[in-house]
């Protein structure tokens, strides 16, 4: 028996669903080809000279690596970036969720305080930079407010307070962006569970234990990745205050890594560009699976 004519209306939608296909592929295409070009295959030559020595690029083996993990400087760097993203992140999360959670209420002036939060994401690194030294100079702002006070003016660039500086700072330029993260994942809640939960008596805090926090993981989970990643941009506004070699407190990775390109150590540079890519994917790779633990143990 011969086979069924494909109805015609069966026939359209796959063409158009192949026209559509297409579509999506010509939109995103230009984002591939930019990613492989300028990320991808940069990365897989960085991972091939990790493995080499010389202008001959000979192979060296491990040798690049273990010469890294002998390196007091690179030790130093981790240690200090480390402890930077063990600050910076929770307090990020923190202020900028409690922020969030006071915006979302109906406030005089709402539109303009949001706006504000936003305004340090547009001011420039060399700005940012400038504004630092004006704060925490030897004879800046802060100092002589304290000398007013009758208080023995601190070199905050040269002690170990340089750390907290850097903290304030990035905290200051990031808070506005994550807190409109937050405020988006709280626009997405629905009001019915709250009114579901008053109904049951909750008051304000178990409304945000059994109602806002759960909602609000996915969210969490973006706003922490992000918060990650940007705690290694920081290194611009150290730089740009306090150049290569800063207070050894903030004396990060990025400053390690920028001093041996300028002294051509190429090799070293890229086994260590591995090293950091490897473990930033282990740091996320683990809190996906602790995210996607929790909600099974939700669901069950």
């Amino acid at each position: 028996m011969a086979n069924a004519p494909i109805p015609m209306r069966t026939a359209y939608r796959d063409r158009a669903r192949l026209r559509e296909a297409r579509y999506g592929v010509s939109f995103i295409l230009p984002s591939i080809l930019g990613c492989l070009i300028f990320v991808v295959i940069p990365f897989g030559d960085a991972v091939r000279r990790s493995f080499t020595q010389g202008l001959q690029g000979t192979y060296a083996g491990l040798t690049n690596y273990i010469g890294i993990m002998e390196n007091a400087s690179f030790h130093q760097a981790a240690l200090n970036t480390l402890r930077f993203i063990a600050l910076c992140v929770p307090l990020l999360v923190i202020c900028s969720l409690g922020l969030a959670l006071l915006l979302s209420k109906p406030l005089a002036g709402l539109g303009t305080l949001r706006a504000a939060f936003l305004l340090p994401m547009a001011v420039p690194v060399a700005s940012v930079a400038l504004l630092w030294q004006v704060l925490f100079h030897g004879n800046g702002l802060l100092n002589s407010l304290l000398f007013a006070f009758s208080i023995s003016p601190i070199d905050w660039m040269r002690t170990d307070f340089a750390l907290f500086c850097l903290v304030i700072s990035y905290l200051w330029k990031n808070v506005g962006y994550t807190m409109v993260l937050f405020l988006a994942g709280l626009g997405g809640i629905s009001p019915a569970l709250y009114e579901a939960a008053a109904v049951d008596g909750a008051g304000a805090w178990r409304k945000f234990i059994s109602v806002t926090w759960p909602c609000l993981k996915p969210t969490l989970f973006t706003v922490t990745v992000l918060s990650l990643l940007n705690t290694f941009k920081a290194y611009r506004e150290a730089w740009l205050v306090a150049g290569n070699y800063p207070q050894g407190s903030i004396y990060l990775l990025q400053h390690t890594l920028n001093n041996w390109f300028t002294a051509l150590e190429i090799e070293k540079l890229c086994a260590a560009a591995v090293v950091i890519a490897l473990i930033i994917l282990g740091l996320v790779g683990l809190l996906n699976r602790t995210w996607v633990m929790q909600a099974r143990e939700e669901e069950t």
